[in-house]
């Protein structure tokens, strides 16, 4: 070898990353290579207006340690990526522009402001893409897809059509989410329920035709949190059993206000509990009431129109009044009346939309509709036949929930940005379903001349993303990318989207393929702030992965958090809480730390509380890794990592053992689907039996013997092996550190390629398993940990040879420490080992490794009489603690009062106190005996 492998003097993150990910993605690696068996991942598309949040992060991290894994395991592996078009949200980010331009939509119209909205994509919008790279997202940027693609948009026509032609989508009126300032229907997931401060009005309805309460009263009290809706009212229900209002159900109540005569009814939705147990049923203007309207065939007066000021259908005192003003009006004129029974405080649920901030409106609208129901059969047989499963299985229930009570999904939109529906009227209103105009003028033989003008809405953003796995891949053509990495094998999402996008998915790739979009869905939970509460912008403790990887400062962080609030008031208790949480901002951790915290947290829990401390740990384990990777370079030169001819030591053996345990472990891990249990068995071994133990048993190996004696390279040839292997098994979770250290083992470990990433991940036979070697090993660990201890305790500085006293234990136990006394005595600075009876006379500090005695005697009375003042002292501290313990044990109060785990804490904490006493008693006696 010309030159000594080399890596720098500390761990640089800042260094390596941008230029390694440059390097993989000119070299083509990300790209699916080969004809073996495929792997292939649809990118949950990103929001083409959004940012990484911790999130996107997790679920990245997820992906591509997947990806990564499978592409090193031979499989020619395709992480389809891509952004969506994200109809509102980009629409409302290009509309401020314009505002702040001095401009409005109308001025520049819908192809002007649709050709602005492209320009502004080209210019700003790859922010996410970007990070995406930062956060080392392995995916085929050559094949990137964007929603609003022509190819895409080909498709969406495609099934749009196909759709319309079975009679699945048609045209008609139904309540919607509207946002009545910015005019259009809202998906439920871009509505935000919001607590607030509200009222419950209690309002009197007079009974018709003398009919009374059982309590002779002429008139039901209703209770409501939006009174100006009474206006619309066409029912009051009541509960089927409540005895209060049996005798009423078919009679009739008169309107105030509009005076018009409407029925009571009885609907098992209502709740007797709440207000007094009579519920106004509004069909037009609330969701659950819709429900009941449907139910009895009740009228639906709309008394709202599309800006949620009152209309034509209310009585004329009211018609143009806004919501606000409307429900101040109506209630003064009840209150003139006596209609008013009583008003209370009451927390309120208030609709918002997510992007508008504006309180939405249940309204009827004429939209575009999707029959799901006979979609949603052969979907949910699919999960029921196991072709598609959730990981966590409990996930399937919820899926299950949703679709056994699908309703018609609304899916027009009225915008200007997004896939305008391939929809045409002519003058007299009469509507065409194609393609294009064209096919619609020769499918119905309209001449030229024919005057036709398009549908000016555009589709709900799911409607085009529930074709994702398919459209990207070249539907409706038979692509051969269609044909190998379809259906694909997993998504990794969140719970939140199931009904949205994940079962919608389902039922489109089903209805157009054949086939099912994925084979697994594996749903991650919510990544929450370290207290576990969930990271929103008004609670300001929400982190930037890219503040996490590249360090922030303190006055940085601050003005992030409270930037652009929607609530100023907040910023100065957000500006408090971020500086005692981060009094020197948040130092660079680099990617590498981030992502192993991810998968290290990334149980089947819901959710996961995300800690820096954690990050901050996984920095030092990168650290520790580059400073046994430095330890190795400088001690390998000139030896491979593949060598048959070597005759292994007993620590070869057992560091050989372990790590074949090791990759059976992690392979299982994976097919499992549990990530923390890979980074936790990674780590376990890199730190602690990697480098804190094979690493110091081979150093006197190294340090004191010829390079040529069969030992040394033995050692070297593990150390290289172990480390080359290391790489790779690490490298799907932590893909930066371990690229830069493999391209300085790869002369050594003999590896074919020219980056981690495409070399072979490690199979478990690579390794022999010998139960000999880590039974020896292990009981070494355990003896040295031991006499470590008593060291520590007593004292005993690190240069000074000790002597050991054994007794008790087995036969074992002899031949264990005739086979590492070698290794002992190195490693616990030991320089004679001896056998005793229980008859013999020693005296010294003791350990315990199941029934193996471990003494170390005293030399002098100077000794015994420290040890035992030593112990004397641990002996009255514990009691201390044992009687606070006991104190609060005895309060009752405190039993009866604390929570469970509290209680049963302290009780462990007792018995863990009494056990420790009981131990350092018997130690202290036996000295005192001795002497």
């Amino acid at each position: 070898m010309s030159q000594k492998p080399k890596l720098d003097q500390h761990f640089d993150p800042k260094r390596i990353e941008a230029a390694t990910y440059d390097r993989w993605e000119t070299a083509g690696h990300f790209q699916p290579v080969g004809n073996t068996k495929t792997y292939s991942i649809a990118i949950p598309p990103p929001n083409v207006t959004g940012t990484l949040h911790l999130g996107h992060a997790f679920q990245h991290t997820i992906m591509d340690t997947l990806i990564r894994y499978q592409r090193m395991s031979g499989r020619t592996t395709l992480w389809q990526t891509g952004t969506d078009h994200a109809g509102i949200a980009t629409q409302m980010v290009v509309t401020e522009q314009l505002r702040n331009e001095g401009k409005t939509l109308n001025d520049l119209g819908r192809d002007g402001f649709v050709d602005r909205v492209w320009q502004w994509r080209e210019e700003s919008g790859s922010t996410i893409t970007e990070q995406m790279r930062r956060i080392g997202s392995s995916v085929d940027w050559s094949r990137e897809r964007f929603t609003m693609d022509p190819d895409y948009n080909r498709a969406v026509n495609e099934v749009f059509v196909r759709l319309f032609d079975e009679g699945l989508i048609y045209r008609g009126k139904h309540l919607v989410n509207w946002d009545p300032t910015m005019g259009t229907a809202l998906s439920d997931l871009e509505v935000v329920s919001v607590e607030e401060d509200g009222h419950l009005w209690y309002l009197r309805y007079a009974l018709v035709d003398g009919v009374t309460t059982r309590d002779g009263l002429p008139f039901l009290v209703v209770a409501t949190t939006r009174p100006e809706t009474m206006l619309g009212d066409t029912a009051v229900a009541v509960h089927p059993h409540d005895e209060r209002y049996e005798h009423l159900i078919g009679k009739t109540v008169l309107l105030p206000l509009v005076n018009r005569e409407i029925p009571v009814i009885a609907d098992q939705h209502v709740d007797m509990a709440f207000g007094t147990g009579c519920l106004k049923i509004t069909p037009a203007h609330d969701f659950d009431d819709y429900e009941i309207g449907k139910r009895h065939d009740l009228p639906l007066i709309n008394i709202f129109d599309s800006t949620a000021h009152i209309n034509e259908n209310a009585p004329a005192k009211y018609q143009g009044l806004g919501r606000t003003e409307a429900r101040a009006q109506v209630i003064e004129d009840l209150e003139q009346l006596d209609l008013v029974d009583r008003t209370e405080s009451h927390k309120v649920q208030i609709p918002r939309g997510e992007r508008s901030d504006v309180v939405l409106e249940p309204w009827l609208a004429e939209q575009w509709f999707v029959n799901v129901k006979p979609l949603a059969e052969p979907a949910i047989q699919a999960v029921l036949d196991g072709k598609i499963t959730f990981e966590p299985k409990r996930w399937e229930n919820v899926y299950f929930n949703w679709m056994n009570d699908i309703r018609d999904w609304s899916i027009s939109r009225q915008l200007w940005w997004g896939h305008q529906i391939p929809a045409w009227y002519d003058e007299k209103g009469q509507l065409y379903v194609g393609r294009t105009e064209a096919e619609v003028r020769d499918k119905h033989q309209l001449s030229q001349d024919t005057p036709l003008e398009r549908d000016p809405d555009v589709l709900d953003t799911w409607f085009s993303s529930a074709l994702w796995t398919f459209a990207t891949l070249g539907w409706p053509t038979q692509t051969r990318e269609l044909e190998r990495f379809h259906p694909t094998n997993v998504l990794v999402t969140g719970h939140d989207i199931i009904f949205f996008w994940v079962a919608r998915m389902i039922m489109m790739t089903l209805k157009f393929t054949g086939e099912v979009p994925f084979e697994k869905v594996y749903i991650t939970g919510l990544v929450r702030d370290r207290t576990g509460q969930k990271m929103t912008k008004t609670k300001g403790n929400g982190i930037d992965p890219l503040d996490v990887i590249d360090g922030i400062t303190l006055a940085e962080l601050v003005a992030k958090r409270t930037k652009n609030l929607t609530q100023a008031s907040l910023a100065e208790s957000i500006e408090a809480a971020t500086r005692k949480e981060y009094p020197q901002g948040i130092p660079a951790y680099g990617t590498d730390a981030l992502r192993f915290t991810f998968c290290a947290i990334a149980s089947p829990s819901s959710s996961y509380n995300f800690d820096l401390q954690q990050v901050e740990g996984y920095y030092y384990f990168c650290n520790k890794l580059w400073n046994a990777t430095k330890f190795v370079l400088a001690n390998v030169e000139g030896v491979s990592a593949v060598n048959h001819e070597v005759k292994h030591s007993l620590v070869d053996l057992w560091i050989r053992s372990r790590l074949a345990q090791l990759i059976e472990q992690l392979h299982r891990s994976i097919k499992d689907y549990r990530f923390d249990l890979y980074a936790q068995a990674l780590y376990q071994f890199t730190w602690h039996e990697y480098c804190d133990w094979y690493v110091e048993l081979t150093k006197p190996i190294l340090f004191k013997r010829d390079a040529n004696d069969p030992d040394v390279v033995a050692a070297k040839t593990t150390l290289t092996a172990v480390l080359d292997t290391l790489t790779r098994l690490l490298h799907p979770v932590m893909p930066y550190i371990t690229e830069e250290i493999w391209q300085q083992l790869a002369p050594l470990s003999q590896q074919s390629g020219t980056s981690v990433m495409v070399a072979e991940f490690p199979a478990a036979d690579e390794f022999e398993r010998n139960a000999n070697a880590e039974q020896a090993i292990e009981w070494l660990q355990r003896v040295v940990t031991a006499v470590r201890t008593i060291r520590s305790e007593r004292v005993i500085p690190p240069k000074n040879e000790i002597q050991i006293m054994l007794s008790g234990g087995h036969q074992a136990d002899r031949d264990l420490a005739d086979k590492t006394f070698n290794l002992l005595s190195k490693l616990a600075k030991v320089r004679e080992l001896k056998w005793y009876s229980d008859k013999d006379a020693v005296t010294g500090s003791t350990q315990l490794v199941d029934t193996l005695k471990i003494t170390v005697p005293f030399e002098s009375e100077h000794d015994r009489e420290q040890e035992s003042e030593r112990l004397q002292k641990s002996i009255a501290r514990l009691r201390t603690d044992l009687q606070s313990v006991d104190k609060k044990l005895a309060n009752e109060r405190f039993v009866e009062r604390a929570p469970e785990d509290v209680v049963a804490k302290e009780r462990e904490r007792k018995s863990m106190l009494e056990s420790q006493l009981t131990t350092l008693h018997t130690q202290l006696e036996s000295i005192q005996v001795a002497v």
